[in-house]
């Protein structure tokens, strides 16, 4: 990994590719550093079927083979079903950071692995440096907007060690100006903000027309008041003030979806947290973090909060200077220190 933030090391190297504008900004710039690149693009499931044509049309573009990977099975196994099953259960996953290790990185670097290639890259914003003890760590992009290592705080030191980010040196606004430059069709293509695998944005209709049953309950008031049913938990999030249906006379937001289904509701400011419990903890080197003060991010667009982290069992306390806004179960809690990703885990509890 040294020198690798600025390419002076040449080898072969193979791109993730979606068909949009940040994968297709990688594959040039790696050319332009003089890696011989190939893509792969992963069909994850039949709706892909339009990302995996624009990434071959990308891959045409810019004169490199493009691979076709299938992780259908997996995907369905790892990402989707977790997906649905925790909506169902009042949590609020985030199918990325399940997508990311299990699924889309894992395959990458298996067919890298077959290509007899040891490099893989991906468009994400972020930038990952060989620590003073050895270890490769993410750290933010130049593009502090566009930071992904939330997203990608999961992954491991085994595929970080090989794993190139040229985008962690670059604007938003610096890579549409070289996707123009090089004729890319991408290169306005408004960024996509849905789930990849539900394009219409509807989970709820999507958990449902699999057949799955989410938890119903009622809404309970700041005072302990019955505000009548709800329509599932799967239509709801900590932290969310839209959408509840509900002649409060006031604003109320969703503080806390109970075990029972039952949803509990709050004034503002009563959907900040103070402590926050993280399991299935992840660290890039395998090892348990260390009890101490870091700073933390509970949402990917969080901005990161001062805390003190301790350690029993595998599960991480977080006890915050300041409160934090909507720490959901489901969601990830983001440990950084000196700058860089330390480790995280999904939220089991919040108070």
């Amino acid at each position: 990994m040294d020198g690798f933030n600025t390419y002076e090391k040449q080898d072969r190297v193979l791109v993730g590719m979606s068909g949009g504008v940040d994968s297709s900004v990688t594959v040039r710039i790696l050319q332009e550093q003089g890696f011989a690149v190939e893509g792969a693009v992963i069909r994850f499931s039949p709706v892909h079927e339009a990302a995996v044509a624009e990434a071959k049309a990308a891959a045409k573009t810019l004169g490199i083979r493009v691979h076709v990977v299938d992780a259908g099975e997996a995907f369905e196994r790892e990402v989707v079903t977790p997906f649905c099953e925790s909506y169902c259960a009042g949590r609020t996953p985030n199918p990325c950071i399940l997508c990311n290790p299990a699924v889309k990185f894992r395959l990458l670097a298996e067919k890298a692995d077959a290509l007899g290639i040891h490099y893989i890259a991906t468009g994400h914003y972020a930038r990952i440096e060989r620590c003073a003890d050895g270890v490769c760590r993410l750290c933010a992009p130049e593009s502090a907007a566009r930071d992904q290592t939330y997203m990608l705080y999961r992954l491991g030191g085994d595929l970080l060690e090989r794993l190139v980010l040229p985008l962690g040196e670059f604007e938003k606004d610096d890579v549409r100006e070289i996707a123009r430059d090089i004729g890319l069709e991408c290169a306005d293509a408004p960024d996509s903000m849905e789930i990849c695998f539900i394009p219409d944005g509807d989970h709820a209709g999507f958990i449902r027309a699999r057949g799955m049953q989410p938890k119903t309950g009622r809404f309970i008031g700041p005072d302990g008041e019955d505000l009548g049913p709800h329509l599932g938990v799967d239509h709801y999030t900590v932290g969310q003030r839209k959408g509840l249906g509900i002649a409060a006379g006031r604003p109320l937001f969703v503080r806390t979806i109970l075990e029972s289904g039952d949803i509990q509701l709050a004034e503002s400011g009563g959907e900040f947290n103070t402590r926050v419990i993280v399991g299935n903890v992840a660290t890039p080197d395998g090892k348990p973090l260390a009890e101490g003060d870091y700073l933390a991010k509970v949402r990917s667009t969080a901005k990161p909060a001062a805390c003190h982290v301790t350690e029993e069992g595998g599960t991480l306390t977080a006890i915050f200077a300041e409160p934090v806004r909507a720490a959901a179960p489901g969601q990830s809690a983001v440990f950084y220190k000196d700058g860089y990703v330390v480790g995280g885990g999904i939220i089991v509890a919040a108070d």
